[in-house]
Formats: structure tokens, sequence, C-alpha cells
């Protein structure tokens, strides 16, 4: 199969570029090389002869109908997308126009395509988006998200990840185009951008740094390890079921406090400071605003139908991920130097 993957220089895009090609697909990587993209994200796999990369941006309608015409793909996985709520915050309108206008031209451009070539059953329309289109939910551990969750987002970033969300559902319905949804829970792992809250963390404790952690830290989170993810979402594209949506959770649910205090422990056995604990360094500081309580995936569907389950337990999954971090210094050191990283956003409302 030849995969058209967007964002396939980012966190997410990357691994799914990777696990692709390891599984004998072609990959079409397009991506506009914004600041939280990065080549080397997909360095191993840069000479491999099913692999090219298009630097295109997905609000230029123009740039992917070329795409579409020259490399003439059997399915999309689009993944290209703003995602970092705190910069929603303090800049909402480049999420409006990548999240929404963005996946409004894919669409289109994939419909086109789609249609001159005879409208074959066989082609795919993979949009990949958020456990938090979902709002929040509460403390009680039964309550999960379901595909039949109704949306309730509560950010910038959830808003106009669902948006694009009913834009793929419409265009299902509407105009026959055959797409395939998946909403996944917070992602961590290797080649993660040093804004995030687990490479932030290991990164600021190696630093000597402040660990920021909003609020009181009682805030809950699914955890999925992004290997893991981009196995799951092959699995969707190739297996899932036209105009259905699956769930894609890590079910590793912890608080922020939990993560982080797991990540100092690591980090004390591995490269253990001169004296004291790496959770010293822990500081609670003024929460973000319209911060989600809890977020919990079932991913009933997901493992039924997919036949998919996450291989690693978050702890498993951080300690691979502080050994990578460990381990590649000079990726996250130039990555540090990008706009707005190190910096506290999200906190203009």
């Amino acid at each position: 199969m030849k995969i058209l993957v967007t964002g396939g220089a980012g966190f997410i895009g990357s691994a799914v570029v990777r696990r692709a090609i390891s599984l004998g697909h072609s990959v079409v990587n397009l991506d506009a090389l914004t600041y939280a993209a990065c080549l080397d994200n997909v360095a191993e796999v840069a000479d491999h002869p099913a692999y090219n990369f298009e630097q295109a941006d997905i609000r230029d309608r123009a740039a992917l109908d070329r795409v579409f015409e020259t490399h003439m793909p059997d399915a999309v996985m689009h993944l290209a997308a703003e995602s970092h709520v705190d910069r929603s915050i303090d800049g909402p309108g480049d999420f409006i126009e990548t999240n929404i206008t963005g996946t409004y031209n894919m669409l289109e451009a994939a419909r086109s395509y789609w249609v001159a070539k005879g409208k074959p059953e066989d082609f795919r329309f993979h949009h990949i988006s958020t456990d938090e289109v979902f709002g929040s939910l509460p403390s009680d551990p039964s309550v999960q998200f379901t595909e039949d969750t109704a949306y309730d987002p509560r950010s910038p970033y959830s808003a106009s990840k669902a948006a694009s969300d009913h834009l793929v559902r419409a265009w299902h319905e509407t105009y026959g185009l055959p797409v395939v949804l998946t909403n996944c829970s917070n992602n961590y792992g290797p080649y993660h951008f040093p804004e995030k809250l687990v490479p932030v963390v290991i990164l600021n404790a190696l630093a000597g740094k402040d660990l920021p952690i909003y609020g009181d830290g009682s805030n809950i989170r699914d955890w999925l390890y992004v290997e893991d993810h981009a196995e799951a979402l092959i699995l969707a594209v190739t297996k899932g079921v036209v105009g259905r949506s699956y769930n894609i959770g890590g079910e590793n649910e912890c608080t922020n406090l939990e993560l982080v205090k797991s990540l100092c422990r690591i980090l004390d056995e591995k490269r253990p400071k001169a004296t004291g604990s790496y959770a010293d360094q822990i500081t609670f500081v003024t929460d973000r605003p319209g911060h989600d309580q809890r977020y919990a995936i079932d991913p009933t569907r997901t493992r039924a139908e997919l036949g998919w389950r996450p291989s690693v337990t978050v702890d498993q999954g951080l300690e691979k991920t502080v050994d990578w971090y460990l381990n590649n210094e000079e990726w996250w050191r130039k990555l540090q130097q990008r706009h707005g990283v190190g910096e506290r956003l999200g906190v203009k409302a």
C-alpha cells in the first residue's frame, strides 16, 4: 500500500512513517516543516526506496493536488495539525487555519483525486484525532470515553480538532468518501517535541531546573506509548471499517503528579544526582485556563475489531522514553533553541 502521511516529520507522524516502512508499505511524507517538525525523526528511513518526502502545507490546496497527482496514494493518514493546548490559548488562529481549513483542503484534494480515479472502494482517508474532543471526565474510574461519547471540547485546540472530525464525517456522509477516524489518548515516547510534559520533565530534571506541574497535579491522563499508537493507526487504515471511528488508549491512567514522580524515580536510578532526588525539583504552578480534569479511553472496539492492545505499561514506556532522551542529547539540544520552547505558554486568557 502507498500511504500519504501528513505531518510525517512530527512526533506521532514520524512514528507512523517508520512503522509503515518497516511493514513494507510505501510512504509519501507531506510536511510543512513548522516549528515542531524535524526531519531527523525520519532519518532512519530517509534513504529507503519506498520513502518520499514532500514539503507542502495543508493550507495550500494547489500543492496538495500536485502531491496526489504525482504520487497516487492508496490511502491518506492525516496527522498534520497544531496540537499544543498552551499555544492554542495564546494563538488560536493558527489552530483554526491548520486544523480546520487544512483538513477541509485535505478532504477536497482527496475527494477530487478519488473521484478522478473512479471512486476505488479500497481507498481510505484516515483522520487521526484526539480524546480531548470529548471534554473532561469525572474522577469515577468506571466512566470512560467511548466512540459514542458526545463532543464537548474545552480549548481552542480541542475545538479545532472536533471541527475537523465533523468535517471528515460530513465528507463521508455527503460525498461517500471512504473515511476512518481514530481518537487517541496522550502520547509519549521517542522524538517527542520538548515542549510537552514528559520531555519537559526529563530535560528540566537533567538541567537542574524546576519541574512545573499545573495546579495540584491531580489531573488524570491515559498515557499511550507512541510506537504502540503507530501500530494501531496502521491497523486502522488497513483493517478499519469505512465510516467507523476507533478510540485508541494506553490503558494507563495516572495523575500528572504520579507521572512526574515516576519519571523522577527512573532518572534517580539511571542518572542519579550527587545529592537528593529529582523529585525535589517539583514545583506547582498556576493552572492553565480550561484545564480538563480527566481523560480516559475505553478501547474495547479497537481491541475487538483491530486486534490491538498496548504492548507496554506506562512504567515500561517511561523507562524506554527516558533511555531514549539520555542517549539522544544531540537531537533535543537543537530543538530547545526553537521559538517558545522552555517558556511558559497559555497564560494570556
